[in-house]
């Protein structure tokens, strides 16, 4: 049996970030048969207060031999099964930093209970029937949210969302293949299977498997974001242009050229999207060794993003150093930004009309930064992933498990339109209703449940 499903005994673990002089709160979770006990234990609440579930209490944390204060604190206690895990649960809500936390931990640990594994608290919530296997997913997706609307989804699928759609196809699954194996036992007393309704209520329910397919993209763009380069020749100003855009001085701009010599980041939310911009060294010919390895790292950046801006110089117009830059990225999702039209109205600048989308900016004097968006959103929905609209996405994981379900009904068809012996139906029947209730966990492995939840943070 695997480390994470040693789900036996009490656990601990910090549930919050912990880092020095950052958060005033430190909250030490204890889940497990034995975790009140550990409580009365370490805390000390004075007067007359009443240790019921679903109360806080306020008090001091001490040694248990040399009844030494270790801090201040309140406790939160959980009686099962009214708590997270649906077992008693207790939470040491300590004062931040790294100190206290660290030392009502080992307190915990001293008295009985076991350092949690990663994820083994929202484990134990799906083994005792608190969540499904979507909405614990969901859980290590809010937590990872970059967006409002990555959040959203990520709520919509703990609120089962998800879970309630796959629930209901593995249900009409089930009701098929009852209504077969029916006919099979009792083939003289009952009316023979209508073939036609039969096919017809697979296809309708493939037509739902691909709709809920068609959320994979949608929820990768949300969960990952997109990753986006600026690149084009020197002192085309793409600094500028990533200054305006995030509304910051994360890139020293200078008339220089040259002056940035390797990737400079910036993280902003385009449409609900998270979106990673990558503002690159200008592309050149140099005999600079800190120059050519930011030009390398431009080039690369160019290969591995999602997208391109390249930019270019409205006053110049289109030269033969962009012709050169353009062969390099051509091949990538593109969009042409054509910047400093400040100096050089956009209708007399220069370059291919076949390059699409085009869009103009005169970055330094914080212009055209909407029609940048803009591009870039329907650039994004070109590809059929409109995130901001997203109601819930179905994960890598879900995705595969679907697409399994969708290939045993087709191959179900067959079989039916083959006239192969009602035997042969359940056995794609049986393929699909597994895949779906992989989804949920009403049917899971060991090695699934292992592979889930070893991403999570170990105090989740």
């Amino acid at each position: 049996m695997s480390e994470i499903f040693a789900t036996t005994g009490t656990i601990a673990a910090i549930a919050t970030a912990i880092v020095p002089q950052q958060g005033s709160v430190g909250i030490v979770r204890v889940s497990g048969t034995e975790a009140l006990a550990i409580a009365r234990k370490l805390f000390h609440a004075p007067g007359k207060q009443v240790w019921d579930s679903h109360r806080i209490l306020y008090g001091y944390i001490h040694h248990p031999q040399t009844q030494e204060m270790v801090d201040e604190a309140l406790l939160l206690i959980m009686l099962a099964p009214r708590s997270y895990t649906r077992e008693d649960v207790v939470e040491f809500q300590c004062h931040g930093g790294i100190i206290a936390v660290q030392q009502v931990l080992q307190l915990c640990l001293s008295q009985g209970a076991r350092l949690a594994q990663p994820g083994e608290f929202t484990l134990r919530a799906f083994l005792n029937g608190r969540l499904d296997l979507t909405q614990a997913e969901s859980i290590t997706d809010l937590v990872g949210a970059q967006s409002p609307q990555a959040a959203q989804s990520a709520l919509a699928g703990l609120q089962g969302k998800l879970a309630s759609p796959i629930r209901q196809l593995r249900h009409q699954c089930l009701d098929i293949l009852a209504e077969i194996e029916a006919r099979i036992d009792f083939e003289d007393d009952l009316p023979p299977l209508d073939c036609n309704l039969i096919i017809a209520e697979i296809h309708r329910l493939r037509a739902e498997i691909s709709r809920l397919l068609g959320t994979a993209d949608q929820g990768e763009l949300l969960r990952t974001g997109l990753k986006v380069a600026i690149v084009g020749r020197p002192n085309v100003g793409k600094s500028s242009l990533l200054n305006a855009w995030s509304q910051s001085d994360r890139a020293i701009v200078t008339d220089l050229p040259g002056t940035t010599r390797d990737v400079v980041e910036s993280q902003l939310v385009v449409g609900g999207i998270p979106v990673q911009v990558l503002d690159t060294a200008g592309i050149r010919e140099t005999v600079d060794q800190v120059e050519k390895i930011g030009v390398e790292r431009s080039r690369r950046a160019a290969q591995f993003a999602d997208l391109v801006l390249f930019a270019i110089d409205a006053a110049r117009g289109w030269t033969e150093e962009d012709q050169e830059i353009y062969a390099q990225v051509q091949q990538r999702p593109l969009i042409l930004v054509i910047n400093k039209t400040d100096l050089a109205p956009p209708d007399t600048v220069t370059y291919p009309r076949e390059i699409h989308p085009v869009v103009f900016t005169a970055a330094a004097q914080n212009q055209g930064i909407d029609h940048l968006e803009a591009a870039i959103l329907t650039k994004v929905q070109a590809g059929k992933l409109q995130a901001a609209d997203l109601d819930f996405a179905i994960n890598q994981r879900q995705a595969a498990a679907l697409l399994t379900a969708k290939t045993s009904l087709e191959q179900l068809e067959q079989t039916i339109e083959q006239d192969f012996p009602l035997d042969f139906w359940t056995i794609d029947l049986r393929g699909a209703i597994h895949a779906l209730g992989e989804i949920t966990g009403e049917e899971v492995t060991e090695s699934v449940l292992e592979r889930i939840f070893s991403r999570f943070c170990i105090g989740k």
